[in-house]
């Protein structure tokens, strides 16, 4: 039986319109949410939280495609194939955290959703 995505539920308040934006905003850049007042907010700080590790996920694997690269005969090639589908993913995956926020949905991004919890601030 497959597993159930983790989909926690958002109570909109008379600020929801504006943690919405800052939720979006997070996804830009991910530090702007957390010098507002908003930081607090559950909301901002899960998207902040997914931004982060998206930012951090895609750092990550751009060095290791950088380091491919150096390798002799084909490495640039696999280099340059893995990392216009990496790109891609990376890409998908921005996309749906800016529509979650946009939504007012609290759903972690696959494959990498999962770790944000493990972030304390």
């Amino acid at each position: 039986m497959p597993a159930k995505k983790k989909s926690r539920a958002v109570a909109r308040t008379t600020s929801g319109k504006k943690n919405t934006v800052m939720a979006m905003v997070a996804y830009i850049l991910f530090f702007v949410p957390l010098l507002t007042k908003d930081k607090n907010d559950p909301f901002v700080k899960f998207h902040v939280k997914q931004a982060l590790v998206l930012l951090i996920a895609s750092v990550v694997v751009n060095v290791a495609e950088s380091l491919l690269a150096q390798l002799p005969m084909l490495g640039w090639v696999a280099s340059g194939l893995i990392g216009l589908i990496v790109s891609v993913f990376f890409l998908v995956l921005w996309v749906m955290g800016v529509m979650n926020a946009l939504n007012g949905k609290m759903e972690e991004l696959p494959v990498i959703g999962k770790y944000a919890d493990q972030l304390k601030f």
